[in-house]
């Protein structure tokens, strides 16, 4: 463990032409007088890391000084391609591996080049979750990513209705959607590729042996497939609207995006007061209520009937509670 953190002061010292004691107990998520003692070991062993007493002082590497200590083990390099999402890192249990390859690079860079990982992260921040959401980290997520890296079967159970089901998969891949993980796998009974939504395993555990993964396999590629088949599958009623200018444009907004392209797709020519009617689909006549509730006076529910009535009635009673005095 110590070895590892001296390893690290050097890597830090390397990559910034001076640190504090604070800084550097900060990064290292020790004592500022375990920093000491740490830059002392290293001076006693060869390493010219030099102390400056005072306000302005700090730590610095003397003469130039570089270690050889920057190959990329396989993880780290594999971590240091997810760097921009650090949410992502901590929740898979790479937090460390990512550090660690990111001060590697930095210190191979040359001197002109050191502010370049200060200035992507200046730039760049990926925020996953939703808005107005709270992203909980399923338990097993760590367990799953760990077989991930290793193409290591597992055993799982998952909820799936209201009982569970026990499965051995072969874990190809995860994906990221607006906070909630899903594992892209494929059954070994029967070799089908399934998606899962983590936070429904309620066990999970590493078989010994290793599967061979599919070269041709592409995870973006079949998440884009599944994600659109399964809002296709949701959509399980119709509804015919009339539509504004203002309400064709603020459709894809206000439904499933995939709905109101399929609709718009198919809709035919502006009618004489340049209104579109299109057919769309809808997971329920109540999800399309709410809806459509947000087009407003821009889209007009042609049917079924009982859609029409319950938007009429809401329009009755919104005209009473803002009629003036």
């Amino acid at each position: 463990m110590r070895a590892a953190r001296l390893i690290k002061m050097v890597l830090l010292l390397q990559s910034r032409p001076a640190m504090t004691g604070a800084e550097l107990a900060r990064e290292l998520e020790v004592s500022e007088r375990t920093v000491t003692r740490d830059a002392q070991a290293l001076s006693e062993a060869g390493v010219p890391v030099y102390a400056e007493r005072g306000r302005a002082g700090g730590y610095r590497l003397v003469g130039g000084y570089r270690t050889g200590l920057t190959g990329l083990a396989r993880g780290e390099a594999e971590a240091l391609f997810l760097s921009g999402v650090p949410g992502a890192l901590r929740e898979m249990g790479l937090e460390d591996a990512a550090s660690a390859a990111r001060l590697k690079v930095a210190a191979a860079l040359l001197p002109s080049m050191r502010d370049a990982p200060r200035a992507a992260a200046q730039r760049f921040h990926l925020d996953a979750p939703a808005w107005f959401r709270e992203p909980e980290t399923p338990e097993l997520l760590a367990v799953i990513a760990e077989a991930v890296w290793d193409d290591r079967c597992v055993r799982a159970r998952y909820r799936r209705g209201e009982g569970e089901v026990e499965r051995e998969l072969e874990p190809y891949g995860l994906v990221l959607k607006a906070g909630v993980w899903y594992l892209c796998a494929r059954v070994r009974e029967g070799g089908a590729f399934r998606t899962y939504r983590i936070d429904r395993f309620v066990g999970a555990e590493h078989l010994k042996d290793r599967f061979s993964r599919d070269q041709d396999f592409d995870l973006p590629g079949f998440w884009d497939g599944q994600a659109e088949r399964f809002a296709r599958s949701i959509l399980r009623a119709e509804v015919v609207v009339r539509l504004s200018e203002a309400g064709v444009r603020g459709l894809p907004h206000a439904v499933d995006p995939v709905a109101a392209r399929d609709a718009l797709a198919a809709a035919g020519e502006p009618d004489g007061q340049g209104w579109v009617t299109v057919t769309l689909r809808v997971e329920s006549e109540d999800v399309a209520h709410t809806q459509l509730t947000a087009l407003g006076a821009e889209a007009e529910v042609v049917s079924p009937e009982s859609l029409r009535k319950r938007l009429a009635e809401n329009a009755v009673r919104l005209a009473e509670l803002y009629r003036p005095e």
